[in-house]
């Protein structure tokens, strides 16, 4: 079984910067797709980024484009996403997921994560 435990959500002023970090147990999570998702109040669970396992290539939804980067050090199973010039709008739940072992395309829907984070919080105040 896999357990998926993000940290390092906060308050933060506009314009300013958070790292999620996402630790990983109970299995090595090399071969599988990571991805960020993030559900503000009364929304949807939308998709944020995902990072594939195969040459590490990466997807971003467009809103976080230029602004968030998804990485992965797989010798600590560790996934993150550095965010920055965040914005009011980027106010949600950050949950990070798993999809795996050797999924070769990177879904975007939650319902095609195999695991799950409990969520971290990240407000920006303005």
């Amino acid at each position: 079984q896999v357990q998926l435990v993000e940290s390092g959500g906060g308050l933060v002023q506009v314009g300013g910067s958070l790292r999620l970090s996402c630790a990983a147990s109970g299995r090595t999570l090399s071969r599988y797709v990571m991805g960020w998702f993030r559900q503000a109040p009364e929304k949807e669970r939308e998709f944020v980024a995902a990072i594939s396992w195969i040459g590490g290539s990466t997807v971003y939804t467009d809103s976080v484009k230029g602004r968030f980067t998804i990485s992965r050090e797989n010798a600590k199973n560790t996934l993150y996403l550095q965010m920055n010039s965040l914005k009011p709008e980027d106010t949600a739940v950050y949950y990070c997921a798993a999809k795996g072992p050797d999924t070769i395309v990177v879904p975007r829907r939650p319902r095609e994560y195999d695991y799950w984070g409990q969520g971290t919080q990240v407000t920006v105040s303005s």
